[in-house]
This record gives structure tokens, C-alpha cells and sequence, in this order.
């Protein structure tokens, strides 16, 4: 716990319970790259192996995410490119993270959700790939009673949309899905060198993805990506790992995270120690034979 003390009217200290001290990402960038990665920053000129992927590779809350333990266990240089809230659109827009892949030993993707990336329906901020940008023509007229305008996250608008119609939406989530599959091939076409496609979650990859709830809710991360999706692109892939966290890994939940009170609720939706740790145990497997 962290306090500050201050003076009050009779000259007797008082001090406030600040919470736990934050955890210092030391965010960092690379080349001409607009985005912000955890860091330290590592030097690109020795051999390393790549990281790509959203919330669960950059670790929020996490001290050592798998990326860190990997490399403790390989002794190897892992480079972390997580993006928070990042989509596929974060890497394939940017060149700086296109040349540390292609130049990379190993580049390893983790499966990210459909929806953050810009598609035929809807646009989305190139770095923050959760922020919604725009609608295109072509959803304004599918949706013409939705308006747009206080709508400013991609899971809002997609919740929205469904809770108006629901049989519409099923044609946006196509979209996505078959944006997904191509946009995910792009990503690891690009990489020259060996690549692992990670699937990190609290679950397995279902044939069909979850039908969104009543209330909107939309399901779990990665969000529309079928076990069928997964097919269709890890055959670009040199190999696959799937991570579906063990029942105790999930039930350790916030165990070993570092966050304030404030952040409870988001931490609770995040992936804690015991499930990176889980994670780093199966990529360590194969990536040692890939070295």
C-alpha cells in the first residue's frame, strides 16, 4: 500500500491510503510506430522472437506476462508487441511492427477478437482498434434508425445494433468473421520467418461462436472466432498452441495482479498470473523446436 501525509489545521500529519502502487509498464515504441508497447525497450538487432496480440499478450495488471516467463525459460529475447484492447488492424497497418516480424526468428500471434478492426460496416481508430470511428453507408442503410453519433466503442455499437435487431446483426458478424480470417492470414503471411498461432482464453474454440445474450452482452474473447475461423488460418501458421486455462487458473482470478480498487471490475475480466504462466508452460513446448 501506498499513502501520502499532509499537514491538517493543528498541525498533525494525516495521510490517505493511496492502494497498491502501480504497476509501471514502461511503455515504450519502435522505429516509426505510432503505437505504445509494454517495455523495457529491447534492441531489435539481436535475434528474438516476436509477440503479437491484444489485452492478454501486453499483460495489463500482470507483472510478468507470458512473454517475460517465456523468455526466462528459453533465455531468448521476446519481444512483447501486445497492444491493449488491440485488434488485427494494429499490426497489419503498421510497418515498424511488419519489419520486426519479418525480421524475427519466431513470431507468435495470439487469436484477437473480430471486432476491433475496420471492416465493410464499420471503421475503427488504426492504433486503439476498441475506439469506433464511423459507420459506412452501407450500415447506416441496414440500421437507418440507429444513430451513431454518441456511439464511441466497438462492442457498444455492436451490442446496439443486436438489441435492435438481431437478424440484422447476424449479417454483421459475418462480416467480421470473414474480414477476421482474411486479415489474420495477412498477418501471418507477413511474418519471413517460423510463426505460432495462439489461441489464449478461458475456453476452447466452439464450433459456433456464442449467440449474444439477451441484454446485449456479446460473449467472450476472442469475440466471434470459431473454432471452424481458427481452422481456416492456423494452416499459415508453423504451429498452434491452444491455451484454454485450467479451472484453476481461472479460479486463482485477480490472485497476483497489481491494480487499484477502481480497476477492480476490468481486472476481473482480465487473464491473471496463473493463466499466463499456463500459457508461457505450452509455447516453451514448441517453441524449442523452433529454435
Amino acid at each position: 500500500m501506498v499513502a501520502s501525509g499532509e499537514k491538517n489545521e493543528v498541525g498533525e500529519m494525516t495521510y490517505d491510503v493511496l492502494g497498491p502502487k502501480a504497476l509501471d509498464y514502461l511503455p515504450c515504441r519502435y522505429g516509426s510506430s505510432k503505437l505504445l508497447f509494454r517495455g523495457p525497450r529491447r534492441n531489435l538487432a539481436k535475434p528474438y522472437m516476436a509477440f503479437l496480440g491484444g489485452t492478454e499478450t501486453y499483460g495489463k495488471f500482470v507483472e510478468k506476462p507470458y512473454p517475460a516467463l517465456v523468455e526466462e525459460r528459453l533465455g531468448a529475447t521476446c519481444m512483447n508487441f501486445g497492444v491493449p484492447n488491440g485488434g488485427v488492424d494494429a499490426f497489419v497497418h503498421d510497418p515498424a511492427v511488419q519489419r520486426a516480424s519479418e525480421e524475427a526468428q519466431v513470431t507468435v500471434a495470439q487469436v484477437m477478437g473480430a471486432q476491433n478492426m475496420s471492416n465493410r460496416f464499420y471503421s475503427v481508430h488504426p492504433r486503439r482498434n476498441d475506439r469506433f470511428v464511423q459507420a459506412s453507408a452501407l450500415l447506416r442503410t441496414i440500421y437507418g434508425e440507429v444513430d451513431f453519433a454518441d456511439v464511441n466503442f466497438t462492442k457498444h455499437m455492436l451490442s446496439r445494433l443486436f438489441l435492435v435487431s438481431p437478424e440484422r446483426f447476424a449479417t454483421v458478424r459475418e462480416e467480421l468473421q470473414r474480414a477476421w480470417v482474411a486479415r489474420m492470414r495477412l498477418l501471418l503471411k507477413a511474418a519471413s520467418g517460423k510463426t505460432v498461432l495462439l489461441w489464449f482464453a478461458g475456453h476452447a474454440p466452439q464450433s459456433r461462436d456464442q449467440a449474444p445474450a439477451e441484454n446485449g452482452d456479446l460473449g467472450a474473447d476472442p469475440l466471434f472466432v470459431t473454432r471452424e475461423m481458427v481452422d481456416m488460418v492456423r494452416s499459415e501458421a508453423t504451429a498452434y498452441v491452444e491455451v484454454a486455462c485450467s479451472a484453476d487458473a481461472i479460479k486463482a482470478g485477480t490472485e497476483g495482479m497489481i491494480f487499484s480498487e477502481m480497476e477492480t471490475p476490468v481486472a476481473q475480466q482480465m487473464m491473471g498470473p496463473a493463466a499466463h504462466a499456463e500459457a508461457a508452460e505450452a509455447l516453451v513446448h514448441v517453441l524449442r523446436q523452433l529454435l
